[in-house]
């Protein structure tokens, strides 16, 4: 019987040596590359899977988060997208003559995404062998990470402090007070504070209300909650209706900032504002228009006499435009009629 079994196991061993066929390999060769590690929404990023020798065979098995990517394409091998998880194979069925050294897959940010998403790729892998698939080797069950962040292309705040008008001490001016960003970086636990540079001597408040009715002195103590609040997002604005009380005339600076609570008060953005305070306003007064019965001054007044007179001597003076009428104007066309009628009796009496 021990005869028989050696016998048995000693065909079985001769039989995977003409084979030429070994078991349980470690493929510790392999390398796993992404070609970035921040990725924008709508931007494309490509995993690598570099063998470190050739490979006849494969199946590799990539997990993704669907919320965040999408499946694009894949090189190396027959793809086939689960929708969180893509398992792409390879065999070469030339027998060794075409063989791989990596394979990649292409994945897409997906474009409604306006937070910071710290996010992974995972890889296993099994059915892997050589080139002539002579050599096999251990299936990859432990998942390699490749880990990535998506998250949008922040602009940083801007801030906005102007008066309705001129400055003047001791009045309240209205003041707008605004932050805002077309693509504002989220934080948990911000807080609006300001800080002010003066004359010697001289205070300022920047005083804003909140929704509740309570005023907060800005510059003081900050606005709204001492532990901060949330802000980030798309198209962010917050606009603050404030007044500001300068208690001197004078040059004085007020620095805005944007601070985050987490972490440890450091500043998200920042601006500084110059203003003028006047000691009393400078509006000038409108200019009066005289009334039309008003007199104008130093012009002497011309006595109605004088004009009279002048417009008088001045008629005697013209030459008159027509000949004055004369009694013997009516008998010059009479006798004119006499004379041809008396011709023209004369003419017929002879003629007769």
């Amino acid at each position: 019987m021990k005869k028989a079994i050696s016998i048995i196991l000693i065909a079985l061993m001769s039989i995977f040596v003409f084979a030429g066929v070994a078991y349980a390999d470690s493929l510790d060769t392999i390398d796993i590359k992404i070609d970035k590690q921040k990725v924008n929404p709508g931007e494309e990023v490509k995993l690598t899977i570099e063998f470190g020798q050739n490979l006849g065979a494969y199946t590799f098995d990539i997990s993704y988060d669907n919320n965040i990517f999408e499946y694009i394409s894949a090189d190396g091998g027959t793809a086939n997208d689960t929708s969180d998880k893509v398992k792409v194979t390879y065999y070469d069925q030339t027998g060794g003559t075409n063989p791989r050294t990596n394979m990649s897959i292409t994945f897409k940010a997906k474009e409604n995404i306006t937070t910071s998403n710290p996010t992974e790729l995972t890889v296993t892998g099994e059915g892997l062998a050589n080139a002539d698939a002579s050599v096999s080797f251990d299936d990859i069950t432990t998942p390699i990470v490749k880990n990535l962040t998506v998250e949008p292309n922040y602009v940083e705040y801007t801030f906005r402090l102007e008066s309705a008008g001129d400055l003047i001490k001791e009045i309240e001016n209205e003041m707008i007070l605004s932050y805002s960003s077309p693509m504002g970086h989220y934080y948990e636990h911000a807080r609006l504070v300001a800080e002010s540079t003066t004359p010697q001597g001289a205070k300022v408040q920047l005083v804003g209300t909140d929704s509740a009715g309570l005023e907060h002195d800005i510059i003081q103590s900050g606005w709204g909650d001492a532990q901060g609040y949330k802000i980030g997002g798309k198209d962010v604005e917050q606009v603050l209706q404030t007044r500001a009380t300068f208690s001197q005339a004078g040059n004085y600076t007020i620095t805005l900032k944007l601070i985050d609570r987490d972490n440890l008060d450091a500043i998200i953005a920042q601006k500084s504002f110059d203003f003028t305070v006047a000691e009393t306003s400078t509006v000038t007064p409108p200019a009066t228009t005289p009334d039309s019965d008003t007199q104008t001054p130093n012009t002497p007044e011309v006595p109605e006499e004088s004009t009279t007179t002048e417009k008088t001597e001045t008629s005697e003076t013209q030459m008159p435009t027509k000949l004055p009428k004369t009694g013997n104007n009516i008998f010059v066309p009479v006798v004119a009629i006499i004379i041809v009628l008396g011709s023209v009796y004369v003419f017929y009496n002879k003629e007769n």
